[in-house]
């Protein structure tokens, strides 16, 4: 009798540890991403908006047009629209790094402030907040340096 009992007991642990483990791993799973600032952007719809908007802003600005003239803008775009998302939380997969999209631009430290002041423009011309602006700036500031001098 004695016996039956250790072996269940033992079972039981078995069973214990293995819903135990279980249990951590689904809590070791990645954290829901916050998309909060995809919303405020106004989601995939907005970021589009946004993106192409800069796009504009840049074919227009004489200071930087040049550095686009060769460049497959469609792409380019749906490529800005996957990062955007991605930056700000939304639930998109990125596509191609900044590194790779923007290698042959050569962007100096000036040019890449004037395409900062071209996103701006287009962001208050979308209607998005002062704060909101700056917390999408700041996901992309890391990305500077993939940017510049390529």
């Amino acid at each position: 009798m004695v016996r039956i009992f250790r072996r269940r007991r033992i079972t039981d642990a078995r069973v214990l540890l293995v819903a135990l483990g279980l249990a951590l791993s689904a809590c070791a799973q990645r954290p829901a991403q916050d998309e909060r600032l995809y919303r405020e952007l106004g989601e995939q719809p907005g970021i589009t908006r946004i993106v192409e908007g800069m796009l504009l802003n840049v074919a227009a600005d004489p200071r930087i047009f040049r550095h686009f003239h060769d460049v497959d803008i469609v792409r380019l775009r749906d490529r800005l629209i996957e990062q955007f998302c991605a930056e700000s939380g939304g639930p998109c997969e990125r596509g191609d790094s900044v590194q790779h999209i923007s290698e042959g631009l050569g962007l100096s430290p000036a040019d890449f402030g004037a395409l900062v002041e071209d996103l701006r423009a287009s962001m208050d011309a979308q209607g998005v907040p002062g704060p909101v602006q700056s917390q999408l700036l700041a996901r992309l500031a890391p990305g500077r340096g993939d940017v510049v001098g390529r």
